[in-house]
């Protein structure tokens, strides 16, 4: 799934577990600064806690695919809030 800064990329997990996954990636030649890049993962890490429950069994990677303008913690927070709940409505639906 696609957002305007992010890309949300999805694996149904086929073991026992009922929990979700997150892993992150913030690349250095889209995020320079290494405080801007932790900040970027540490609200992605937020977002999931917070949502991890109500999310489908599925190992997720959350990359950031384009250049932010500023470093705007609410937009960032906004975008992975609305793609974990598409990921959540798909899963409801069955067409993970």
């Amino acid at each position: 799934m696609r957002g305007s800064l992010f890309l949300l990329h999805y694996l149904p997990r086929n073991d026992a577990s009922t929990e979700a996954r997150l892993g992150v990636v913030v690349a250095k030649k889209l995020v320079k600064r290494a405080v801007g890049r932790n900040l970027i993962k540490r609200i992605a890490r937020e977002q999931f806690r917070q949502k991890r429950g109500q999310l489908p069994a599925c190992d997720l990677i959350l990359r950031l695919a384009s250049k932010p303008a500023r470093l705007d913690r609410q937009q960032f927070a906004a975008e992975i809030v609305g793609l974990l709940e598409k990921l959540q409505q798909r899963g409801r639906m069955g067409r993970l």
